[in-house]
């Protein structure tokens, strides 16, 4: 599998579980290095992910995105996997996110209060097309387009956000609790408490 058509994989929102462990192991690759520097977000587009995903996966009793460095995951994600068409919708949808959070609130999404950060991603989740059967509308009915297109954007966003935590370090060994690398076989032994088979 090459990484754009993994691109269009993550853009029609496939689960974890149904991911072979090629694509999964294509996910860990694009995990961003240490000291990674953004090359396709702008501050202020990395400053609204991260607050965007922070509210996706806050912390818990386990590290949430912004420890993860999801936002990192995004830039690589639009970077190096994302053809410019793919690139250029996503930052669009992303900048829309600013545009609707100072018709609502006469703010940018990263100035406004977490509550009301809170309502504008719901807003947002509501207008997911996430049915099996679902298929672009042409825009015929008025608005309809527009809504279609904040949806699919935010539809794009959740599923990269999720598939970033869960491939990075933190997602993988502290919240599903499984092993990146095992280590030696050891036969038949007892499960470690806390660790998945």
């Amino acid at each position: 599998m090459h990484r754009r058509e993994l691109f269009r994989l993550l853009s029609f929102g496939a689960l974890m579980p149904a991911l072979s462990p090629e694509v999964l192991a294509l996910l860990r690759q694009a995990q961003p290095a240490t000291g990674y520097t953004l090359r396709t977000l702008t501050p202020h587009q990395n400053e609204t992910v991260v607050a965007m995903t922070d509210l996706l996966i806050p912390d818990t009793d386990t590290p949430g995105a912004k420890a993860a460095r999801v936002n990192e995951f995004v830039d690589v994600i639009l970077t190096s996997w994302a053809t410019s068409e793919e690139r250029d919708n996503f930052l669009s949808g992303l900048n829309d996110v600013d545009v609707q959070s100072n018709t609502l609130f006469a703010k940018n999404f990263v100035d406004a209060s977490p509550l009301q950060q809170t309502t504008l991603l719901r807003a947002l989740d509501d207008g997911i097309p996430w049915g099996k059967g679902y298929v672009r509308h042409s825009g015929s009915v008025p608005g309809d387009r527009d809504t279609q297109m904040k949806g699919e954007f935010f539809r794009v966003f959740k599923t990269i956000t999720f598939h970033g935590y869960y491939t990075s370090e933190i997602g993988f060994t502290q919240d599903l609790k499984l092993e990146i690398i095992p280590g030696a076989q050891h036969g038949c032994i007892p499960i470690p408490a806390g660790k998945k088979a």
